[in-house]
């Protein structure tokens, strides 16, 4: 008889995107995206950070400053931006998961470059601007987006090698 206590695509997908904003270096916020095709292949993965080149011990972590190149903000490439571009394949029609609703800015690029749905846990700042204008295009270009709610909140994973 199979196990009954496996997790779901969405579980597996949110869960790949969320070990990869453990590779951010953001003290603050740690954002993973995963973005899959329409088998369920993974086929875009990132999180958000510096580009390539710059180096972390080289630019702000700040969140507020009195001059905005003291901030992380103008150099900050976001996960899903970070996904799409580190893309392997054609993406019209996937579905991208991410931890973090995305920004106007990630929804333009996640728009053009074909995804079809967005699958986020929070919402924490639906209430922005960012947000309004996010959701305002997503609807204009019929892309669809799902608030993911886990049936399992705790998925332990361990490194130690069972045999």
């Amino acid at each position: 008889m199979k196990r009954k206590d496996y997790i779901s695509w969405d579980e597996y997908f949110m869960g790949i995107a969320m070990l990869s904003a453990k590779r951010s270096k953001d003290p603050n916020t740690q954002v993973g995206a995963c973005i899959v095709n329409v088998n369920n292949k993974i086929v875009g993965i990132g999180y958000n950070g510096f580009p390539i080149g710059c180096s972390d011990d080289d630019f702000p972590w700040e969140r507020k400053a009195d001059n905005i190149n003291k901030t992380k903000y103008p150099y900050v490439v976001h996960a899903e931006a970070n996904a799409i571009l580190n893309s392997t394949k054609d993406l019209h029609g996937a579905r991208i998961y991410v931890d973090l609703f995305p920004c106007n800015e990630c929804t333009k690029l996640i728009i053009q470059s074909g995804i079809k749905e967005i699958v986020f846990l929070s919402d924490k700042y639906k209430d922005t601007d960012s947000v309004k204008a996010a959701r305002k295009m997503l609807k204009k270009a019929g892309v669809k987006e799902r608030q993911l709610n886990l049936k399992n909140k705790f998925i332990k994973l361990s490194f130690e090698v069972v045999l």
